[in-house]
């Protein structure tokens, strides 16, 4: 019995993951077209971010099971796949500055509030199993997490585009600040994998 429970735990923790991964690639697809039709840049940094995170949830899926040593490596290579939102960010911004146009509000409010619903349920569920998959199941969590907040962020950008501010500013900064907290999980990511490699070597 106690043989099989591993195998079990695992797959329950796939199961879980999978269906994160299914959730981030579903609005993934909603959130970079409306992104691109309004010219944002925090939709546009937010979308690649729910892209990087169904990659995120498969690359766990494949390595659940894997020895401690094998999971600190994955755990690595998730980390620097955790800065691919944030460059891209930069470079979404940099063209922005170069065209200062502020985005629709209400677009960017509602599809902000959906993104904030799929993260949180995606938090919600990656809560459960954060502490059973070592760095792997430590990166989905801080990711559905950081995405939560950063959400809030698009929908406070959009108000005060809407009632204060039309400006690009507002969704400029969101965006900025989206690519440093991915930078700042890249870094715990980084640390829990090389501390889970370096047990696992021992």
């Amino acid at each position: 019995m106690s043989k099989d429970q591993p195998v079990t735990e695992n797959g329950g923790m796939r199961r879980i993951v999978a269906l994160v991964a299914v959730l981030n690639l579903a609005y993934f697809g909603v959130e970079f077209a409306v992104a691109l039709a309004i010219g944002s840049v925090s939709l546009f940094a937010d979308s690649v971010d729910f892209l990087e995170d169904a990659s995120v949830n498969l690359l766990i899926c494949a390595a659940l099971g894997w020895s401690q040593r094998g999971r600190g490596r994955i755990g690595m290579v998730l980390s620097v796949i955790l800065l691919v939102p944030g460059i891209a960010t930069l470079v979404t911004a940099w063209q922005k500055f170069n065209l200062p146009l502020a985005p629709q509000p209400l677009p960017l409010i509602l599809t902000g509030a959906g993104a904030l619903a799929v993260n949180l349920a995606c938090a919600m569920i990656l809560a459960r199993i954060r502490h059973h998959g070592g760095s792997l199941t430590k990166a989905a969590f801080l990711s559905a997490r950081n995405d939560a907040l950063a959400n809030l962020g698009i929908i406070a950008a959009g108000l005060m585009t809407a009632l204060a501010w039309r400006s690009a500013w507002p969704d400029l900064i969101v965006g900025l600040v989206i690519a440093v907290m991915n930078a700042d999980a890249a870094h715990e990511v980084w640390e829990a994998a090389r501390e889970e490699h370096r047990a696992g070597v021992a």
